[in-house]
């Protein structure tokens, strides 16, 4: 046993020399009241803001969602019972399919219980399945995607992240006769910038490949009814398939994919992550239909966000504190040292009782660090304005770089 625990305890030491390892902040957030939130930490109770919530549009505390998902368990009950295939399928999960497929304008779509196993299980089956195909992979795609690719065991191309010359370059390079097929998310999830959805549907098209687009930070927060950037750019019919989540705009969890009918019965009886997994709890799937029916009428939180992340990047611009991108309402304020990137975000909090969790390796690359900041529908401006206050003072004391 010893010899284990030397060889493990050797590992963490590698990935985090002072030995204190990736901090967990326990919060409550208050039901009808968020982005206000409880914490504890050494002893000191105190309430908090919560400012990198994906939760971007408050669906999560929404008085409809919460009605749905409380009246699924008094009819329901807490658990689903099973996977899908055995005893776990309830109509609530075939309407919410429904929709995501109308909202998406596609045949069909198929529930995942997370975001991640939607991306790994759909692509392991779409790309492994296509005899010699080849897939082009953005370099900044998510572990989820990487993964999925991994799985599938396709040969693969990685195209400099939202370069479409370099991904045209590759793609004309390949056998024309060879099944390809591209992989990107529309808005990244660190970098907050936004894929030229336009011209790779231009490149998809012009060599015949088909197309996989994650759109878990846009569904909800952009297009018609929050179907996603592709909507918002009139090109979501050019993308075979439209990946999403209910974990961020619509508040709740669970992931999905939609697309053509042949596409999504094939993950549908072949993924293994969806055949061998529980289903989500119907009372979850409740909720995220309500907030899915919501957001597909109401343009309000969606404009409250634009607001927001237009707001506090002027700020920031103005006070010169660098972030990574402006095109969306990921603020990723870019500090690029791990220990002071810790180091804002615990005076943040211990000040100003401002929560913003320090992103350091590897969801982003060593020498990369930043706080990701999320002014979502929830907050108001005075909140917007208090919050880049706060930062712009922590900011001089620690010396931090400027854009």
């Amino acid at each position: 046993m010893a010899h284990y625990l030397e060889c493990f305890s050797k590992q963490a030491m590698r990935f985090d020399p002072a030995g204190q390892g990736r901090e967990f902040l326990e919060i409550g957030r208050r039901a009808g009241r968020f982005p206000a939130a409880r914490y504890e930490r050494d002893g000191v109770r105190a309430e908090i803001s919560v400012w990198c919530s994906n939760d971007y549009l408050g669906m999560g505390q929404h008085p409809q969602v919460l009605a749905a998902t409380k009246a699924a368990v008094d009819e329901f009950g807490a658990g689903s019972g099973g996977s899908r295939n055995i005893g776990g399928t309830n109509h609530l999960h075939v309407l919410l399919e429904k929709e995501l497929a109308d909202l998406h304008g596609k045949e069909e779509a198929l529930l995942f219980t997370s975001g991640y196993t939607a991306n790994d299980g759909a692509l392991s089956v779409l790309a492994g399945r296509m005899e010699n195909c080849l897939v082009f992979s953005d370099e900044l795609n998510h572990a989820s995607i990487i993964d999925g690719l991994r799985h599938s065991g396709v040969e693969k191309r990685i195209f400099r992240h939202n370069d479409s010359a370099h991904l045209a370059e590759l793609v004309s390079a390949a056998d024309p006769d060879r099944p390809k097929m591209i992989v990107l998310e529309s808005v990244h999830s660190m970098a907050g910038d936004v894929a030229p959805l336009a011209e790779i549907a231009g490149i998809a098209k012009r060599y015949g490949a088909m197309t996989f687009l994650d759109e878990v930070h846009a569904v909800g927060m952009y297009g018609p009814q929050g179907a996603g950037v592709a909507a918002a750019e009139g090109l979501a019919q050019e993308f075979t398939v439209i990946m999403g989540t209910l974990a961020k705009g619509f508040g709740t969890t669970g992931g999905y994919i939609a697309g053509p009918a042949a596409l999504i019965a094939a993950v549908r009886n072949s993924s293994r992550p969806f055949i061998f997994t529980t289903a989500l709890p119907p009372a979850v799937v409740a909720g995220g239909l309500a907030a899915v029916r919501y957001l597909r009428t109401s343009d309000q939180e969606r404009e409250t966000l634009r607001r927001n992340a237009r707001l506090m990047h002027r700020l920031l611009k103005e006070r010169r504190v660098p972030v990574l991108s402006d095109s969306s309402h990921i603020v990723s304020v870019l500090v690029g040292e791990d220990s002071l990137c810790k180091t804002a975000s615990d005076l943040l909090l211990e000040r100003h009782g401002i929560y913003v969790q320090a992103i350091n390796a590897p969801s982003v690359r060593v020498g990369e660090e930043i706080l990701r900041v999320a002014p979502g529908a929830v907050h108001g401006g005075d909140d917007v304005r208090g919050f880049v206050e706060a930062l712009a003072g922590i900011w001089q004391e620690l010396r931090l770089p400027r854009s």
